[in-house]
């Protein structure tokens, strides 16, 4: 059932609201704002890879305090254990009792600072998490509560002491961006605000409120040639003679996912297929394996799916009918 105009409103203001919050932090780059939190509604997860002083965990740690969610956040470091990362359990002497003891993962926003400087062990402890919203420790199987929202960041720059997310994990992240360097305003205005920058946002919204956004993000119409139209571009990033691995199924329904939330944020009711277009390259790219001569020529993911988007031909009919 299609989503009723009123419910299109409120999302819109709603999520409007979500994004000036967080821009009395992170100035200049709204659209990167509107795609982490697109991710954060869609009930998916955020890469963001970046140079250092971009404001990755500025923008994390505004996102989660606008949600007015539990917060937790992990430093990655090579000697990180998955135990630290999931919880453990303890016998307790006193009781003669195992006890779990919960770890960082059990948040609302769960924020992995320099995620490829942990062992492929650890970052594996993630694995199941992002993609359950569950835990298992000892064969128990524990629920990391709704919503919840993994914001990884990582520095691409850098390579010594660290290690390359694998494609298992980083097609689990549904959407990939980063912030850049602001220009010139935005760098103004950053030198002018910096003693009036608050350390705390004041909250926008509820976590409970925020699954309700979820849900209706997901009753948003897609005609059925918006699904042949996306279903066409992961074909094409299979094919494509640059590519040694394509989008898999779980990318293809993460960019649907992602383009509801999308066309609710802009106060519509059915998804178009420039709301398709705009997400393509942060939700599908990171899912790409280049083949290695394409690589070594300077091709890049974002350059194939964007030529795919110029390839594919959309559909006339888009909209609700």
């Amino acid at each position: 059932m299609a989503i009723s105009s009123e419910q299109a409103a409120w999302f819109h203001s709603t999520f409007q609201a979500l994004a000036d919050n967080v821009e009395q932090v992170v100035l200049g780059k709204r659209h990167v704002v509107e795609l982490a939190f697109t991710a954060m509604v869609s009930e998916g997860h955020l890469l963001l890879e970046d140079l250092p002083g971009t404001g990755k965990t500025s923008l994390a740690r505004a996102m989660s305090q606008t949600v007015h969610g539990t917060t937790s956040r992990i430093q990655f470091t090579p000697d990180l254990l998955p135990g630290d990362v999931t919880g453990i359990t303890v016998y307790d002497q006193k009781n003669g009792e195992f006890e779990f003891h919960a770890g960082p993962i059990f948040a609302n926003v769960v924020l992995a600072d320099e995620i490829n400087r942990a062992s492929p062990k650890t970052q594996s402890a993630l694995l199941e998490a992002m993609e359950e919203g569950a835990v298992t420790v000892d064969g128990v199987t524990r629920s990391t509560g709704a919503p919840f929202l993994v914001i990884a960041t990582q520095n691409p720059i850098e390579q010594a002491g660290t290690y390359p997310l694998p494609e298992a994990q980083l097609d689990r992240f549904m959407i990939k961006t980063s912030l850049g360097y602001p220009d010139l305003a935005a760098t103004v205005r950053i030198l002018e605000a910096t003693s009036e920058v608050p350390h705390e946002l004041n909250p926008v919204i509820t976590p409970q409120a925020l699954v309700g956004m979820a849900g209706i993000a997901r009753a948003v119409h897609a005609d059925p040639v918006i699904f042949d139209y996306i279903g066409r571009i992961v074909e094409a990033t299979r094919t494509a003679s640059q590519t040694r691995v394509g989008v898999s199924v779980r990318g293809a329904r993460a960019l649907t996912k992602a383009a509801k939330t999308w066309a609710a944020a802009q106060g519509r009711g059915y998804v178009t297929v420039d709301d398709v277009k705009s997400l393509a390259v942060p939700a599908l790219s990171h899912r790409l394996v280049l083949d290695p001569e394409a690589e070594f020529d300077g091709v890049t993911p974002e350059a194939v799916v964007g030529q795919i988007l110029l390839d594919v031909v959309p559909p006339v009919r888009s909209t609700v009918a």
